[in-house]
């Protein structure tokens, strides 16, 4: 218990655990389902993986230089951080910010609505229960947290290996058509290497507001080679989950009843047409019901921890419980609200625009400020 111990707070807590909970918080929602894996890159067909190699290289790249600069300035919020990078407009941080926790929790309620609907179940009872587990698990704090987000990684890659396996036993044929034929059918358009990358890029820009979802973990590092490794190992943890949904999906591509533009949860529709049955499906929906609960979660901690930093900088005690909870319900309300729009609108059109953003206030500060910022440092 004790080597246990030590492992989980020292080798996994600095190498590892950032690279979980920006996962864990990426993974769920229209990522859960595989509907944004189709948005953002199967689409194209046999050229998807250009996405999903881009989408690959930007999060292990930004996830290395946020670390950084959190180690280099032991700044563990994401207002203290963007100070860093762009000063005086941190505030815009906060508008997109709040933004686009909001949609992501919208689009878990929707995304558990849906599958609850699928499996006969009524549809508000999915967001209910979303709303529940997340609101008990910020009453409970970061520790608990950590060891739920934890457990969810190791419970979805053991999902999704599973699940990826099955349709490549049963409809893998398909594949080798799909890339001998250089298919990209699906799309209304013509495809390009530049479009596939621009599209990882969006990808990324939406997305990246869960490397500031995980900060409150980076306390443990304290050398370059952490952050540099922990970096690396978290675009790892967030683009294999990609692959395996996007060559899974080119099992079924052309099929639009399975994977098309209409569809809300793909990887569903994939394991009923390959006769999953009971037993598959149950276990695809907890899997699936834990990452939208790991994300949501994500989510209001982050707006959280936001309250918590603003009432310390002004000489107050941090939040009491029942303020946290009182936010908690706030920021749930208004997504479940959100939340009837439905995942597949919420995905196409609420992200799109708030990549723009993220873009010119997170990516380009950090990658041109925050990259120069590290570079002049002389690590110890």
């Amino acid at each position: 218990m004790k080597q246990f111990k030590n492992f989980y707070e020292g080798t996994y807590a600095k190498y590892i655990l950032p690279g979980v909970l920006l996962q864990s918080v990426l993974i769920g929602g229209g990522y859960a389902t595989g509907r944004e894996i189709y948005s953002y890159g199967a689409k194209f067909g046999a050229m998807g993986w250009i996405s999903g190699l881009t989408i690959g290289i930007g999060f292990a790249l930004f996830a290395f230089l946020t670390f950084e600069i959190c180690r280099i300035y032991k700044v563990y919020d994401y207002k203290n951080y963007i100070k860093q990078v762009i000063g005086p407009l941190w505030p815009m941080m906060d508008i997109l910010t709040v933004l686009i926790a909001i949609l992501l929790i919208a689009v878990m309620a929707a995304a558990t609505g849906s599958i609850f609907e699928q499996v006969g179940l009524p549809n508000i009872l999915g967001s209910v229960v979303i709303v529940l587990i997340c609101g008990l698990l910020n009453f409970k704090g970061s520790k608990m947290i950590e060891k739920f987000e934890s457990i969810g990684t190791i419970l979805l890659y053991g999902g999704y290996i599973l699940f990826t396996i099955l349709v490549l036993v049963n409809k893998g044929g398909n594949i080798s058509h799909v890339f001998s034929t250089m298919d990209t059918s699906t799309y209304d358009g013509s495809v390009t290497v530049p479009l596939c990358i621009y599209t990882g890029i969006l990808y990324v820009a939406y997305n990246i507001n869960s490397i500031p979802m995980g900060m409150f973990s980076l306390t443990r590092q304290t050398k370059r080679k952490e952050t540099f490794i922990s970096g690396l190992i978290a675009g790892l943890l967030m683009v294999i989950p990609w692959f395996l949904s996007y060559f899974a999906m080119m099992c079924f591509y052309g099929d639009t009843s399975i994977v098309g533009a209409d569809v809300t949860t793909p990887w569903m529709e994939m394991i009923k047409a390959v006769n999953g049955g009971p037993a598959l499906m149950a276990l695809f929906s907890l899997v699936m019901g834990w990452t939208l609960v790991e994300t949501a979660t994500g989510c209001i901690h982050m707006i959280i921890d936001r309250f918590d930093v603003a009432m310390e900088e002004k000489g107050a005690a941090k939040l009491s419980d029942t303020n946290r909870g009182l936010i908690t319900v706030i920021t749930l309300i208004a997504a479940l609200v959100l939340s009837r729009v439905g995942v597949v609108t919420l995905i196409e059109q609420g992200y799109s625009y708030l990549s723009y953003g993220f873009i010119l206030f997170y990516l380009l500060p950090t990658l041109l400020v925050g990259g120069y910022k590290i570079i002049k440092h002389k690590d110890k």
